[in-house]
This record gives structure tokens, C-alpha cells and sequence, in this order.
């Protein structure tokens, strides 16, 4: 019933940022756990970055230390801050979140260039 729309995608350079947002149709106070995946061509979707009702967050180790995640639940949207961006992070990123029921975004490409 949740409806979850990504943007912030796009063509950047290695060593560059870019910011995605996640925003959902309705509240999100009441998802225990939102976060981020992607899917490069060829390859599984795999976790990027997760975070709890409660703030606590968790990281894929390739990400760690260049991505953040964060949550605002007064504006109904999840954040996710990516920097020092590397050519392997191109792939389709998802929204994901979870509460009562399961929801997916349908997801924002970003490309790095090297």
C-alpha cells in the first residue's frame, strides 16, 4: 500500500557525490527498517544500507565510510549521501522498507564514470 519513489540518479564522476532520496506516499514513522539496494547489470541486488525506527544503521563493507544513510520521518523520506564514488557503484538503487508489509521502490540509476 506504501508507495516508495527514488530519485537523485544520475551520470557522475569517480571520486565524486551524489545524494538519493526515497520518498514514500505515506508516514514512514511506522516502518521498522528502511533502506537502500542495487543492482549492477549481470550481477545480484545486493544490500547498500539499512536504518532502523530507532537510528541505528548497518552498511554494506563495500560502502562503509563513503555512504550515509538517514531518515526523516517528518518529510516521509530516507536519504542516502554517497561520496567518493567509484565506477563498481554504478547500478540501479532501490528503496526498500518494511513495517506491517514489504515495500520497493522501482528504483534510480546512477552511473560513475571513471
Amino acid at each position: 500500500q506504501v508507495q516508495l519513489v527514488e530519485s537523485g540518479g544520475g551520470l557522475v564522476q569517480a571520486g565524486g557525490s551524489l545524494r538519493l532520496s526515497c520518498a514514500a506516499s505515506g508516514s514512514i514513522f511506522r516502518m521498522q527498517l528502511m533502506g537502500w539496494y542495487r543492482q549492477a547489470p549481470g550481477n545480484q541486488r545486493e544490500l547498500v544500507a539499512t536504518i532502523t525506527s530507532g537510528g541505528n544503521t548497518n552498511y554494506a563493507d563495500s560502502v562503509k565510510g563513503r555512504f550515509a544513510i538517514s531518515r526523516d520521518n517528518a518529510k516521509n523520506t530516507v536519504y542516502l549521501e554517497m561520496k567518493s564514488l567509484k565506477p563498481e557503484d554504478t547500478a540501479v538503487y532501490y528503496c526498500h522498507a518494511r513495517g506491517v508489509g514489504m515495500y520497493w521502490g522501482k528504483g534510480t540509476l546512477v552511473t560513475v564514470s571513471s
